[in-house]
């Protein structure tokens, strides 16, 4: 059984789960990865592919299920490259996902300090506040849904359990006016309509943003409006984003308002927010009142003091850091963002938060020129984390807390231990599932500063 061969199958029993919550068994010495498996559960495996670092696998027969086995409710489970864990459990995925941090700290961070706990999320359906459906042309016509996993093959889901039945009929509306007045769907090259974007507030009013490779003619734009606003009454806004390039970026180009206000207005931790279809924004409300209540804990644990806030996004964890800070300054390169932060401020009266356009690392550097010298500093980077010049940047302002908010505890894990020889060691950590059924995990980190040798930290 040294070589493994495709298309041989073998009985094997389920020890693991990798971070994307595929099973984990071991074949004649060999990790072999086989999706909807579970642990404990024995299954026969077809070998499908065998590389010299990877084999995968496909479960052809469950032998003994697992108890946490559960039977997904959505047809595309397993087809759609959305969800990953519907056939667990939640409590299952849970404890999946907080192995999967912790694992991440001590094996990739090299550090001691674990996740006691993951705060589970009240709605595991219907939960996503923000949905971005691709368009392409199907076998009888336009088609909305999600791609396949690893491909860009679009999987038609038009009853998404995650979504909200605003983006659900938006993206139907669309797809039914595309067949109504001709209207193609992007090649990859060419063609017209890309994405259906929406965003729900949590007052059930609804943002559409619909994406397109080229400017909808007028009579095109007004029989569009004309049809989502009767299929959606919940709507307050109709956008167009014309992007002509041929890259994965959904947002990205001319933006022009079809009708009503061209951003949406939603309340968070108390305050009222108004975003951009392009400003970032957490798509779990309520779970993210919980992070970034923690994350206020940890930066601020008492009142007063300067806390920088770096990939500020719209200015959600600067107006809740300004409950307690002296004075928060945010920082995001993306400019409508920015802007829209700089109105939430000012909407909700809070006085003591200002905001600049630059990343992360230029930010750090040009506050500490002026010779700014934060207490804390709360960052929330993309998933692919921050760079060497930035963590260091950080580090040489020094503040006596760091807080790292991350959607990948991998990243997350890779730059804990970078920041450890400029001075900031690991104190604290909790997960929180922001994105249940999937295998995504968002974890909150607080970094003290130890001693270092100033030599050591080049900016």
């Amino acid at each position: 059984m040294d070589d493994l061969k495709k298309n041989e199958i073998y009985e094997a029993v389920i020890t693991g789960l990798t971070s994307e919550g595929a099973g984990v068994c071991r074949i004649g010495g060999r990790a072999v990865f086989v999706p909807r498996a579970l642990p404990g559960e024995t299954w026969r495996v077809r070998i499908v592919k065998v590389t010299k670092t990877v084999v995968y696998g496909r479960g052809e027969e469950c032998l003994s299920a697992s108890p946490e086995r559960t039977e997904p409710d959505c047809p595309n489970f397993g087809r759609c490259g959305g969800c990953n864990l519907m056939h667990m459990s939640y409590a299952a995925e849970l404890q999946m996902k907080l192995d999967r941090v912790n694992d991440a700290l001590r094996r990739i961070g090299g550090t001691d300090v674990r996740a006691e706990r993951i705060l589970g999320s009240e709605c595991v359906e219907g939960y996503r506040n923000k949905a971005i459906y691709a368009v392409g042309e199907g076998e009888n016509g336009p088609v909305a849904g999600f791609y396949r996993s690893g491909s860009h093959d679009i999987i038609p889901a038009p009853d998404c359990l995650l979504q909200s039945d605003e983006a659900s009929k938006c993206a139907g509306a669309v797809i039914d006016w595309m067949r109504t007045n001709g209207v193609d769907a992007w090649n990859g090259r060419s063609g017209t309509v890309r994405h259906v974007y929406t965003r729900r507030a949590r007052d059930g009013s609804a943002l559409c943003c619909v994406v397109t490779g080229k400017r909808l003619s007028t009579a095109l734009a007004r029989s569009l409006t004309e049809d989502l606003r009767k299929t959606c009454p919940k709507l307050t806004g109709i956008v167009e984003c014309v992007n002509r390039t041929e890259g994965n970026t959904v947002l990205n180009g001319e933006f022009r308002t079809l009708w009503g206000s061209g951003v949406l207005r939603d309340r968070l931790c108390g305050f009222e927010f108004e975003l951009a279809p392009q400003a970032f924004y957490q798509i779990n409300p309520p779970q993210a009142e919980r992070l970034y209540a923690q994350a206020l804990e940890y930066a601020l644990p008492e009142h007063g003091g300067t806390v920088l806030d770096l990939y500020c996004g719209a200015g959600t964890i600067s107006l809740c850091l300004s409950l307690r800070a002296g004075r928060v300054i945010g920082a995001e390169i993306v400019p409508q963002a920015v802007e829209n932060a700089r109105a939430n401020a000012e909407r909700n009266g809070v006085t003591n938060a200002e905001f600049i356009c630059a990343d992360a690392g230029e930010a750090a550097k040009a506050l500490k020129a002026r010779g700014i010298s934060p207490d804390a500093i709360v960052v929330d980077p993309p998933r692919k984390g921050m760079d060497a010049p930035a963590l260091e940047a950080i580090a040489s302002m020094r503040p006596r807390r760091l807080v790292y908010v991350s959607c990948d505890p991998a990243t997350l894990a890779r730059d804990i231990a970078r920041l450890r020889p400029l001075g900031y060691e690991s104190d604290k950590a909790l997960a929180v599932d922001m994105f249940p059924r999937t295998a995504h995990v968002e974890t909150v980190v607080l970094l003290s500063k130890g001693e270092v040798d100033s030599k050591k930290i080049r900016v």
